[in-house]
């Protein structure tokens, strides 16, 4: 677990450095349900990064080359590439997992798919539930599951339903009771009762 600031400072100095190449990209993790709950602690950040005509891992190593504030770690052993990026300013450094836009995210990030808190780019409401359900249909975390319900049950209102995969979100519904009123709300509002 980290510090929110710490982990806001370490995103900041990244989407800075994003930014200067002028790469798109977008932060989530827990670290958003932290930042709209005021918590003080979150253990998951990660950046959504865009390839254009090159990957993005190779766009993220190419804007940090040169910074000793950042360095890179390949996990090549795992069963998918994986890219992590270290913000070795602080102690202990902080750890942001680079994922690739289109796999983890949504392929486009833009002013449809990216609000802005704090100058960090995150993943609008909509788009992080529709990571977060992703991702727990797959993993079946308690994690993703807590931040899946504190995003429905607060912000179900502001939610683009044609966003979110909808046979996974029924049966995350069915196992977390505590989300159907949000769902069938946010279902309503769509006509789809």
């Amino acid at each position: 677990m980290h510090e929110v600031p710490r982990l806001l400072q370490a995103a900041a100095a990244l989407s800075q450095l994003l930014r200067d190449a002028g790469v798109p990209h977008a932060f989530h993790g827990n670290v958003l349900t932290a930042i709209l709950s005021s918590a003080p602690l979150a253990d998951e950040i990660s950046c959504v990064v865009e390839g254009g005509t090159t990957h993005p891992f190779r766009r993220v190593r190419q804007a940090c080359s040169g910074n000793e504030d950042f360095s890179i770690v390949s996990s090549p052993w795992s069963n998918r590439c994986r890219l992590h990026v270290k913000y070795q300013k602080l102690i202990p450094a902080i750890d942001i997992e680079i994922l690739v836009a289109g796999e983890e995210g949504p392929r486009r990030l833009d002013s449809s798919t990216v609000m802005t808190m704090g100058n960090v780019p995150f993943l609008t409401i909509t788009e992080f539930i529709r990571a977060k359900v992703k991702a727990w249909s797959l993993r079946g975390r308690d994690q993703d599951a807590r931040d899946i319900l504190y995003a429905m049950t607060r912000y179900w209102n502001r939610v683009d339903i044609n966003r979110i995969p909808e046979q996974e979100m029924s049966e995350f519904a069915k196992r977390y009771p505590a989300v159907s009123p949000s769902w069938k709300e946010l279902r309503r509002k769509y006509g789809m009762s």
